[in-house]
């Protein structure tokens, strides 16, 4: 598997986290893959053979784009032969007002926009393996977009207060890091998002703990539990297991294994 992330230009930042770039073979693919929740909404253009989303208990084919939302738990997906995959990393309370579409819950949207007359010149781009030359076509199309959209104020401080405590800041003081009040906010944040700041801000902490899970298994449960904000490790577990269908310490023991085997079910894309 090969995966590139590139940093989003600074007048972006406040909307988009980063633009990355994944690829993979067939042998990569035969038993498909997860994609496990974190705090943001990913915008998919995929390339190769037909890419499909498990959904209700069926095999349902996707479009390129589509947008990935706020998940709340692992969702698999299944392809074959060899795919790519460009995505845009967005932040949940922005990416609805920058594409003018309205804000709708769930895993997968399918989506009528102007976005979709990319997806040409990027096949172009992907067949001649001229990844920074794509990545430098949607670069140029969002920094087009984000001209012609007026910033929320009250979202973008409220997003960078959260961002920067990684989640754990409680509501009242996003509110006053907005400068808003507790309900202004809430409001903003539901019609943007469509969930609330305690939903975003556990999707991120969550985040947190699935990285250095990741990266570092032997890590210290009721030390992060301690340092991300939660009330105990059995918080931490419950909020894990929630999100991730599996507990911490089997999630760890599974970042042990790829050390010694490559995993080929299981993928998460993990945020620098």
């Amino acid at each position: 598997m090969q995966h590139q992330e590139f940093e989003a230009p600074e007048v972006l930042r406040d909307i988009i986290k980063c633009f990355w770039y994944n690829r993979r073979e067939s042998e990569e693919l035969h038993l498909g893959f997860e994609v496990i929740p974190d705090g943001y909404a990913e915008i998919i253009f995929h390339f190769g053979n037909t890419l499909q989303v498990a959904h209700r208990g069926e095999l349902q084919t996707l479009p390129s784009p589509f947008m990935m939302g706020l998940l709340n738990q692992p969702v698999p997906f299944y392809a074959k032969d060899r795919l790519e995959i460009i995505g845009v990393r967005c932040f949940p309370w922005a990416v609805f007002d920058l594409l003018g579409l309205p804000t709708v819950k769930g895993e997968v949207h399918l989506f009528e926009h102007a976005i979709a007359d990319v997806q040409v010149a990027l096949i172009q781009y992907i067949e001649t393996g001229q990844i920074k030359e794509a990545m430098n076509l949607i670069k140029a199309y969002f920094l087009d977009l984000r001209s012609k959209v007026a910033s929320n104020s009250v979202l973008f401080k409220a997003g960078k207060a959260m961002r920067e405590s990684k989640g754990t800041m409680p509501v009242k003081q996003v509110a006053i890091k907005a400068h808003a009040t507790v309900r202004t906010l809430e409001r903003n944040f539901k019609q943007s998002s469509g969930y609330t700041v305690k939903d975003v801000s556990g999707l991120m902490r969550f985040e947190q703990v699935r990285n250095r899970l990741w990266h570092y298994p032997d890590s210290n449960l009721a030390s992060l539990a301690a340092e991300l904000g939660y009330t105990d490790q059995s918080h931490l577990s419950r909020e894990f297991k929630r999100y991730c269908g599996t507990t911490p310490a089997a999630f760890a023991r599974k970042a042990i294994q790829r050390k010694l085997i490559t995993d080929r079910d299981f993928v998460a894309f993990i945020q620098a």
